[in-house]
């Protein structure tokens, strides 16, 4: 038995030797991931969606998987904004975007870069499921559908700005009746033309009418034709919710006749074709002309019959009644018999009541005279009763204050006595008012001097100054006292 030796191992010592290069396990894991992306830079993908969800980060993680594998998927956030289908578990996708690994777990995924759903089949799938949950939302009630006003004033219109459906709608209604129109530009398919949409009823349904923008009466959402996939936005649910919360009217018109989106169920009136709904907005006004003059019409000629009705009637009335004249001539006479009876009535009435009057005014005097009387006389006894008490309280209060007086004065007068019999002199005027300061004494004016015993005639010579010299000795009449 011969013995083969491995062409990448040598036997020696009792132990195996590598002779292959040595990677660490992050030098291997990048090695593997170049490869696979060079490999598989670029895939497309199909399979089914399962455990989907989006995390804080805004990411999406999901599994696409098929009868015997699975391969996990990753959508980044700024790719997921830009995504025209959103992902859903159970959704039948294909799915473009570049192989990768994520070495810290040691794995491989596919970073997503477009989403399509797998064929026509599948896309009509996830609309009736869309259709289904809605409906049980009650968002396509026939019941809270509302009636379209007959001639709106002002029309808003949804729809994109650049195409043929806002001539041929603008065409329409100038042909049909000229009204106000409204246009909210927004992309009618692609990336963001669902939130656009949504957007724009929203902002028609917020105008209040009192600023610069009136609000529209009406509405229109529209587009033109194309297949499922482009009209996918009128499919969404943000945009048949914001059709259903709508509290304008709202028609209905994307795509042709045989195309149906969901927002026609939820729509109060649905128009197969653009330029239906601008006939549904409005009517004709050469129509309304011609109907307003047949019914201007037809009312003259009925008023005409009715009054030529009432004519002959009253002519057949006419007939059977007496002659006008002579019911005219009888109430005069009734009338002046009544008049002449009434005059008489009213002045006998006048004259007893008058009289009536005078009987009663002389009653009425005589009574009250007497009532008077009797309360005066009541009256003064009352104030005499009262008066005769106060009378006496009043005199004993007087002389009670008269007696306190005198003696007041005569204390006064004694007092005044013991103190000029202690050698004080009152000095008084000629008018017998009493001095009681040098200054009010003037110079050779007479005084009076009071004494305890008597008084004594004086004349004034001069003041003491209190400087030096003496005051002149005054010359000394007889019968004076100086």
């Amino acid at each position: 038995m011969t013995e083969s030796h491995s062409p990448t191992m040598d036997v020696g010592a009792g132990s195996l030797r590598p002779n292959l290069p040595e990677y660490t396990v992050s030098e291997l894991s990048q090695a593997v991931k170049r490869s696979l992306e060079t490999d598989f830079g670029h895939v497309r993908v199909r399979g089914e969606i399962s455990g989907y969800k989006r995390v804080t980060s805004g990411h999406c993680y999901l599994t696409l998987k098929d009868a015997e594998s699975c391969l996990d998927g990753v959508i980044w956030r700024t790719t997921f904004g830009r995504l025209a289908l959103k992902p859903e578990d159970g959704m039948d996708v294909v799915c473009t975007g570049r192989m990768t690994t994520y070495p810290g777990r040691s794995k491989y995924q596919l970073v997503i870069e477009a989403v399509e759903l797998a064929g026509i089949g599948a896309l009509l799938k996830l609309l009736e499921e869309r259709k289904q949950k809605l409906a049980a939302a009650g968002l396509f009630d026939e019941a809270r559908k509302r009636k379209l006003p007959f001639l709106p004033e002002v029309i808003g219109v949804v729809t994109s700005p650049t195409g043929a459906v806002i001539r041929d709608i603008l065409h329409r209604l100038a042909d049909r009746f000229p009204r106000r129109v409204l246009v909210w530009p927004v992309p009618v398919q692609g990336e963001g033309a669902a939130e656009a949409i949504a957007t724009a009823i929203a902002g028609f349904d917020a105008l209040d009418g009192g600023g610069a923008v009136p609000r529209p009466d009406l509405l229109i959402v529209a587009r033109g034709g194309g297949s499922l996939e482009d009209l996918m936005a009128f499919n969404e649910e943000v945009v048949v919710r914001a059709v259903a919360a709508c509290t304008i009217p709202l028609i209905s018109a994307v795509g042709h006749e045989t195309d149906t989106t969901l927002i026609d169920y939820a729509a109060d009136r649905r128009a197969p074709t653009p330029t239906a709904a601008a006939e549904i907005a409005v009517p004709v006004r050469l129509d309304l002309a011609t109907d307003l003059a047949a019914y201007s019409h037809r009312l003259a000629q009925a008023l005409r019959r009715f009054m030529d009705d009432k004519f002959l009637r009253v002519e057949g009335l006419a007939r059977g009644l007496p002659d006008p004249r002579s019911l005219l001539e009888n109430a005069l006479q009734r009338l002046d018999d009544r008049a002449e009876r009434l005059r008489l009535g009213v002045t006998a009435l006048f004259r007893l009541r008058r009289q009536s009057l005078q009987s009663l005014g002389r009653m009425l005097r005589r009574d009250m005279i007497e009532r008077e009387i009797g309360r005066l006389r009541d009256t003064v006894g009352a104030i005499g009763e009262r008066l005769a008490p106060a009378t006496a309280r009043l005199l004993q209060q007087r002389e009670m204050a008269l007696a306190g007086c005198a003696g007041r004065l005569a204390s006064w007068r004694q007092t005044q006595e013991n103190v000029l019999k202690r050698g004080y002199v009152l000095v008084r005027d000629a008018k017998g008012a009493v001095l009681t300061s040098a200054r009010a004494v003037v110079p050779g004016a007479d005084l009076v001097l009071e004494f305890h015993d008597g008084k004594v005639a004086a004349r004034a010579v001069g003041r003491d100054t209190g400087k030096a010299g003496k005051v002149p000795a005054p010359k000394r009449e007889q019968g004076e006292l100086l």
